[in-house]
């Protein structure tokens, strides 16, 4: 597998893991404690291991949630591709805007760390990238989120019981020092299998328009359980070479009991 190929879709089933679920109501799905850990495979072999964890601490005073992902290759694609991937927002616990969020990869020797910090008021951005010892602003669009709090803004303000196949939800985004519109689309329900267990999901198609960084013709397909958690259950990116698939393997700190379909 190409190693440019590799890199972009792990980073992209990175985003696609930072919470891509949806909820009923503001804040009903997730509390400080949640964990997932995921598998990421590519065919029959293990490509990396994914984790993302909800923290409740203080920035400059203010109560936040603190949302960490990391991600690290293993197995076979370790020793040709080496991926150190870590992810930090810090968004309102009330209406889920992003205060700061941290960036810094590795994925094969190409290396990035920068660092976010939004100004919600003047619709600004301050971009550190600490590489380079460069600070730049930035203007934003409205209501603006980061790659991670983009997740878990969608988590909590879309009603799901009015969805129906096809509708699509938008929001703005702002990845390293330009804006973007992120669009989700809504698929339908299936009911899939989670370590043995069948769980009765919402099927999403994440869609990031730029052409840079992401490509609207990418297949990217995202299932979430049917219950309060809205819970990432899988994520696969079919690819002109095969598919890439994340699993997730193990969860803590759920809001709500997981529904488990009974035959």
């Amino acid at each position: 597998m190409p190693k440019t190929v590799m890199k972009r879709y792990l980073l992209l089933l990175l985003i696609m893991i930072s919470a891509s679920s949806v909820a009923q109501e503001n804040h009903k799905s997730f509390e400080n404690g949640e964990w997932f850990k995921f598998k990421i495979r590519y065919g029959v072999f293990t490509a990396s291991y994914a984790t993302l964890e909800v923290k409740d601490e203080m920035l400059n005073g203010m109560p936040v949630h603190h949302i960490v992902g990391t991600g690290k290759s293993s197995g076979l694609l370790s020793v040709f591709f080496k991926v150190e991937d870590y992810y930090e927002t810090y968004v309102d616990k009330n209406e889920i805007k992003p205060y700061r969020f941290i960036r810094k990869i590795n994925e094969g020797g190409h290396t990035k760390d920068i660092e976010i910090n939004f100004d919600h008021d003047n619709k600004k951005a301050q971009v550190f990238n600490k590489k380079y010892n460069k600070k730049e602003t930035f203007n934003t669009k409205d209501n603006i989120q980061d790659m991670m709090s983009s997740f878990y803004y969608l988590r909590n303000n879309i009603d799901v019981s009015s969805l129906k196949k096809g509708d699509e939800q938008f929001v703005n985004m702002f990845f390293d020092n330009e804006n973007y519109l992120f669009k989700l689309r809504f698929l339908g329900r299936e009911t899939i299998k989670m370590n043995g267990n069948k769980i009765r999901c919402l099927k999403f198609r994440p869609i990031v328009q730029a052409e840079r960084v992401f490509k609207e013709e990418e297949s990217l397909t995202v299932w979430v359980s049917d219950d309060d958690n809205r819970m990432p259950i899988r994520i696969k990116a079919d690819i002109l070479v095969g598919s890439i698939n994340a699993d997730l393997i193990a969860y803590k700190g759920l809001k709500h009991p997981l529904k488990i379909v009974i035959d």
